[in-house]
């Protein structure tokens, strides 16, 4: 086994950004290993110090140079970071520059810019998608269904609520979602509740097996965590989906980025807030 590098991820700010863009570009090399590193609010000249102390011990530690992706704003903080012997891969300068030449003008190098840039009104809808789409899990209400940007319909388990989550967080959509449980197969159709919001769902489904393997973990040896009923419900869902004409995916080997990109560009849902 090829012995782990490691990775710092550091940031002026939460180093979210920071992260994904790693993680975009670090799984492009699968017979590596990684112990990653994340070192948020780096506002400092004291503090890129300390991770340069950091980084030093790392690449002793590891015998080799660690990587270190870097979204630092301040040029004097980032040039602190640049003592250290490390691959450091610093995303404004590399992206900055050539925009600076593009726009014809010279970039405000301000921490936290981009979070200053979404005002008030775009923070409170936000936290007001995030608080509908929680009142509105796992079908616990039908009350203002209407204020709904879509509704997830799919079995127990198989991605809705994180799906929900994730879509209210990362876009300020208000999501619902509501299980399709045996009475509905039964009846092979749609509760009540949604066929006047018909317009608005959204299927998951997933692979039986993978739906056993979750299940099993909240309820072993259960009759509803069985492989023959796990089966007997994916197939009753997809042929009511089918029936019913609600366009739907496979989540089994899907991320959530992936679930969430499909289903806005395939309900063509906005709310892009930068």
């Amino acid at each position: 086994m090829i012995a782990a590098r490691t990775v710092f991820f550091i940031s002026d700010g939460t180093g979210i950004t920071a992260e994904t863009l790693a993680h975009s570009l670090l799984s492009q090399f699968e017979d590596q290993h990684f112990r990653q590193v994340r070192m948020p609010f780096v506002d400092t000249v004291d503090k890129a110090r300390d991770c340069v102390a950091q980084i030093l011990e790392a690449a002793a530690r590891d015998g080799r140079r660690p990587i270190v992706v870097s979204t630092l704003v301040s040029p004097l903080v980032a040039d602190t970071l640049r003592q250290a012997d490390a691959l450091i891969l610093d995303f404004f300068s590399i992206f900055i520059a050539p925009l600076e030449a593009e726009l014809g003008a010279r970039s405000t190098h301000a921490v936290g810019r981009s979070h200053g840039r979404a005002n008030t009104q775009i923070y409170a809808e936000r936290m007001e998608a995030i608080n509908f789409t929680l009142a509105h899990d796992d079908g616990v209400t039908d009350h203002d269904l209407e204020l709904s940007d879509v509704i997830l319909v799919g079995v127990s388990r198989c991605g809705k609520t994180p799906t929900s989550l994730y879509l209210a967080v990362q876009f300020g959509l208000k999501v619902a979602n509501y299980p399709l449980i045996p009475d509905d197969f039964e009846r092979n159709k749609l509760p009540g509740t949604l066929e006047k919001h018909r317009q608005k769902l959204f299927g998951l489904t997933i692979g039986p097996e993978r739906l056993a393997q979750i299940r099993r973990e909240r309820r072993p040896d259960s009759h509803y965590a069985s492989l023959d009923n796990c089966r007997y419900e994916v197939e009753a869902a997809q042929k009511l989906m089918r029936r019913e004409g609600i366009r739907w995916l496979d989540s089994t080997s899907k991320s959530i980025e992936e679930i969430a990109a499909t289903l806005r560009q395939t309900i063509k849902l906005g709310h892009d807030t930068f």
